[in-house]
């Protein structure tokens, strides 16, 4: 094999333990990014195949299945292969997951003086929604939501404001596959309805629940978007049903669409940083 290895770090091809089924495939799609994240220029199937010790029949299939995805980029002409866009969108993904963290406090805090109502920023973790930061109502009765806090999407005003943000495919592909638990006599439990509640959440840019996740709690939220289009998270208030009337909604609507459109304003100066 030709080049020199740019990371001084690096100490030599590291060949995967023996594993088995999907953990041996996952394995060596980690092995090869971090193999081509380590050089410049384009790799060879038989340097990949030489370097990770992977037999060539499996690597061939590997590497077809990422080309496709985006995760590697062929090139044709000198048939070599490096990172595809696909890793870049993941990265610029995580970072902006960071950033958003980073500006989720402060917004959070004006939201709750607001309001006098708990607020939180809401991220999606596989098919749930995950409260990443909270801040606590003042009032002695008051929904109380903690950091790393789980539920359903499908249940909660922050989880339905990224899911039907999501694009189409993946919503499909969720819908698919949910499981419905019924939490209340509320919550949604059939395909169809979650369907036709993730339209209308679309369309307006809110999402409501009406004490589907915890009995006398309703929820309003407002999904964070990039520019693309894609939900970063969301940011919801949590209600006591006792003081839920019109007013309260509308005033916390428009407290939720302030933040939200804070946040993202600051993301976008942030990016405008040298």
């Amino acid at each position: 094999m030709s080049g020199q290895d740019p990371s001084e770090d690096y100490v030599g091809p590291i060949a995967p333990q023996p594993e088995s089924g999907v953990v041996k495939s996952a394995t060596r799609v980690l092995d090869l990014f971090e193999f081509l994240s380590r050089w410049d220029s384009e790799k060879m199937h038989a340097e990949i195949a030489e370097d990770l010790r992977i037999p060539k029949s499996s690597l061939t299939q590997l590497l077809k299945t990422l080309v496709r995805r985006g995760y590697l980029s062929y090139n044709s002409a000198s048939k070599g292969y490096q990172l595809g866009p696909s890793v870049a969108k993941l990265a610029k993904r995580i970072n902006e997951g960071n950033e958003l963290m980073a500006l989720a406090g402060p917004v959070l805090e004006w939201l709750t003086k607001e309001t006098g109502e708990t607020s939180a920023l809401n991220v999606m973790k596989g098919d749930k929604s995950e409260v990443a930061a909270t801040v606590i109502g003042a009032h002695r009765l008051t929904c109380t939501m903690r950091p790393r806090d789980e539920a359903p999407l499908y249940a909660t005003s922050g989880g339905k404001a990224i899911l039907a943000n999501l694009p189409d495919e993946m919503i499909d592909e969720y819908c698919g596959r949910v499981t419905f638990e019924k939490f209340t006599a509320a919550t949604v439990t059939s395909v169809p309805r979650l369907q036709e509640e993730l339209r209308e959440v679309r369309r307006t840019g809110i999402a409501f629940v009406y004490e589907e996740f915890t009995p006398g709690i309703n929820g309003i939220a407002v999904p964070i978007l990039t520019q693309a289009g894609f939900p970063l998270g969301s940011i919801n208030s949590a209600i006591p049903v006792s003081r839920y009337t019109d007013e309260k909604r509308d005033q916390c609507v428009a407290s939720l669409q302030k933040a939200v459109d804070d946040v993202r304003r600051q993301m976008r100066l942030l990016k405008s940083l040298p």
